[in-house]
């Protein structure tokens, strides 16, 4: 009985003092942080309809400074999901109320994508103000004459502003509430060197003609979407429709004319109109005298007779044979 038995398994290591090692699973060695870390809730970590993608990303965004940049290009210069799955994953924090993005207009005028990145969904962020002018960390003042690498770069084109469910340390200004987002206003059209060529001008001032031209232009949109004209603009370039019009141009080759080999995408669809409209109008239809046979040196048309055997019709100066005819009797005798 006292022969030690080798061949007995080696009972299993004690667990540690203060808690108990598991048989299976996940085990956690924890290591108390104090600096360079970041809060996040169970909610997110074990959210059950975000993809691995979308926490990830919250997580990223939520241990960034305020300030930093997490526009789509930024990010996928960062990591090495392409910007398709890092859009469809700022999406899904949309949806699910961790991220808002909303564009507001600066002091001076330009327009900027403002993101705000929530700790717990439904959290209320205080009144938030125009954006001022970011100079430097508002936690750790940094002299002007030299910025560190890290501060950001006024102005950005997507700042992240972080709203935490206590938010004692950003109280909200006293100015104005934020205006609403503002649509991006269009460049200005770029100037000519040269002014465009007139647009055609009819001969005659039909009304009905006029009619059929407004409605061509106003029906543009069913086969183009971006064809669809203001009153104004159909106004203008109706004139140029009726000579078409006047030329016998039927409208299904105006419509084609018009609406064939649209550029992508189109800024200024009056202005192409009017542009096909000027340089791809047809010549006026020949006239009767302008499709006449031509006469020989002299003035003398040579007749046409029709064949005594075969009724074809051939140019002779004397009624008879054609000239197979001809041919075909010289054998036959």
């Amino acid at each position: 009985m006292d022969t030690q038995q080798v061949s007995a398994p080696p009972c299993a290591p004690s667990p540690e003092s203060g808690g108990s090692t598991p048989s299976y699973g996940v085990i956690h060695v924890h290591v108390r942080h104090t600096t360079a870390f970041t809060v996040v809730g169970n909610h997110l970590t074990r959210h059950r309809t975000l993809s691995l993608l979308a926490i990830g990303l919250a997580v990223h965004i939520q241990s960034l400074p305020d300030g930093a940049r997490i526009s789509i290009k930024h990010l996928a210069a960062r990591f090495p999901e392409s910007e398709a799955r890092i859009a469809v994953a700022l999406r899904e924090l949309e949806a699910t109320g961790y991220l808002r993005r909303s564009r507001v207009r600066l002091r001076n005028g330009r327009i900027v994508t403002r993101t705000v990145s929530y700790d717990r969904p439904g959290t209320e962020a205080p009144t938030v103000s125009v954006p001022r002018p970011r100079t430097g960390r508002q936690d750790t003042p940094v002299p002007p004459a030299a910025p560190p690498a890290s501060a950001p770069l006024p102005p950005p084109p997507a700042p992240v502003v972080h709203r935490s469910a206590p938010v004692a340390h950003q109280p909200a200004p006293e100015t104005s509430p934020a205006p609403a987002p503002l649509p991006v206003a269009l460049p200005a059209p770029t100037a000519r060197t040269a002014p465009p060529p007139p647009l055609p001008q009819p001969q005659d001032t039909d009304p009905e003609l006029h009619r059929s031209a407004s409605a061509l232009l106003a029906d543009l949109r069913r086969l183009a979407p971006q064809l669809t004209l203001s009153e104004r603009d159909i106004e203008t370039l109706a004139p140029g429709v009726v000579t078409w019009l006047e030329r016998d141009a039927h409208p299904d080759t105006v419509r084609q004319a018009l609406t064939t080999d649209l550029p992508v995408p189109l800024k200024h669809p009056a202005k192409l109109l009017r542009h096909r409209i000027t340089a791809l109008l047809p010549p006026p239809l020949p006239g009767a005298q302008d499709l006449a046979p031509l006469q020989r040196p002299g003035g003398i048309v040579i007749p046409l007779q029709n064949c005594d055997l075969c009724d074809r019709a051939f140019r002779s100066r004397h009624p008879g044979h054609c000239r197979d005819c001809r041919t075909g009797i010289h054998f036959a005798a």
